[in-house]
């Protein structure tokens, strides 16, 4: 009777579940095995980080990556250069060095555009004693060589056709005056375009570095204008300027080889460009005042919005005529200074151009040359 009590014992150890008899006799329960948790290998796990990590497995926020590299800022790099930008990565080629030979005069002027650099002019350039016209029809004593000589770089030319009968091109004459009573104004005098121009011609090619500007009261076909300047070698000078751009430098003019700058007094003519209308490119004070206390800086004609003006400085007699006998008064070195310091206030700018009659009379040329002299905020 006792194995059946064993047998019973042996099959409730091999039943599977929840309680065994431990050493000392008393029932205990199962405990449950758990697998060890396995860790993860921390890294950067981004292939376009600096510190990828290809055997990580899980990110931990530690990838690193280069600084996205900034814009250049552009500008001269030469610290030679007087445009040196202390701030600039990468030269962008506008290094201008210090000039140390002079354009027209002064090495200042060479940096300068040409708007903002003062010329000495001569009106009716031409009409000269020299050139055998006498007063009242002249305006100087002396010819081209001596305004040359002395410093004059602006001419103001009237063309005219010898006769009204015979309007060719070998006709065109320098001569003052209109046409409206009939008769060519070369009447009164004329002078020889081709041999006034080939000085000139001449003079440009040994004073490489200067500029030359004429301001032509054209009264001829602009075909024959333009064969005249052809014929005597100074086309290839003569400067292109499209409307309202900035003007060029004198150094930049030099470089182009580009020396001459022509106005004339007529619409611009899209067949010959080189010749700019005075009226659009420029304007003029005020000329042939009664006196000097008349004389101020108001536009006349022309578009004063554009940078590039003529400072007329010549008096009349009761005649209106051009007046000798007063020219020393007009041509005064103190006043004509003071005068474009005047216009410089009312303008912001100098005054391109200085233009006078009787040049003989007192100092255009110094007058100029102290205007350009003077510092102005923009300098």
């Amino acid at each position: 009777m006792r194995a059946i009590p064993v047998i019973a014992l042996v099959g409730l150890l091999l039943l599977p579940g929840c309680t065994y008899f431990d050493e000392s006799g008393s029932e205990s329960e199962t405990e449950e095995v758990l697998e060890p948790e396995v860790e993860l290998r921390q890294g950067c796990t981004d292939p376009e980080a600096n510190n990828y990590d290809q055997s990580a497995e899980e990110d931990d926020g530690s990838c690193e990556y280069d600084e996205p590299e900034p814009e250049p800022v552009l500008g001269c790099t030469d610290s030679d250069a007087e445009n040196y930008d202390s701030n600039a990565t990468e030269d962008d080629g506008t290094c201008q060095f210090l000039e140390t030979i002079p354009c027209n005069g002064l090495v200042i002027l060479c940096h300068r555009t040409y708007d903002d650099v003062t010329f000495p002019e001569t009106h009716n350039s031409f009409s000269t004693h020299e050139d055998n016209i006498y007063y009242p029809a002249s305006n100087h004593r002396t010819g081209f060589q001596a305004q040359w000589n002395a410093g004059m770089r602006a001419f103001m030319l009237d063309t005219h056709y010898l006769t009204t009968a015979d309007q060719s091109a070998s006709t065109v004459r320098f001569c003052h005056g209109d046409s409206d009573r009939g008769f060519s104004p070369c009447t009164y005098g004329a002078v020889d375009p081709w041999v006034w121009l080939n000085a000139l011609e001449s003079e440009m090619n040994s004073e490489d570095r200067d500029i030359v500007t004429l301001l032509i009261e054209n009264h001829v076909e602009g075909d024959h204008l333009k064969e005249l300047f052809d014929d005597v070698g100074l086309s290839e000078m003569m400067y292109i300027h499209e409307m309202n751009a900035e003007w060029p430098t004198l150094i930049e003019l030099i470089n182009m080889e580009k020396r001459l700058v022509v106005f004339w007094e007529q619409p611009s003519d899209s067949s010959h460009p080189y010749f700019h209308d005075f009226l659009t490119h420029s304007w003029t004070t005020n000329y042939a005042d009664d006196d000097t206390s008349s004389m101020d800086c108001e536009p006349l004609r022309g578009d004063s919005n554009q940078p590039a003006f003529h400072m007329n400085n010549w008096l009349k007699n009761q005649a209106g005529l051009s007046d000798p006998t007063r020219a020393g008064e007009a041509n005064d070195v103190d006043f004509m200074v003071d005068r474009a310091l005047e216009c410089i206030e009312t303008h912001g700018k100098r005054p391109t151009f200085i233009a006078v009659d009787w040049w003989e009379e007192g100092d255009v040329v110094e007058a100029a040359k102290r205007v350009n002299q003077l510092e102005l905020e923009d300098d």
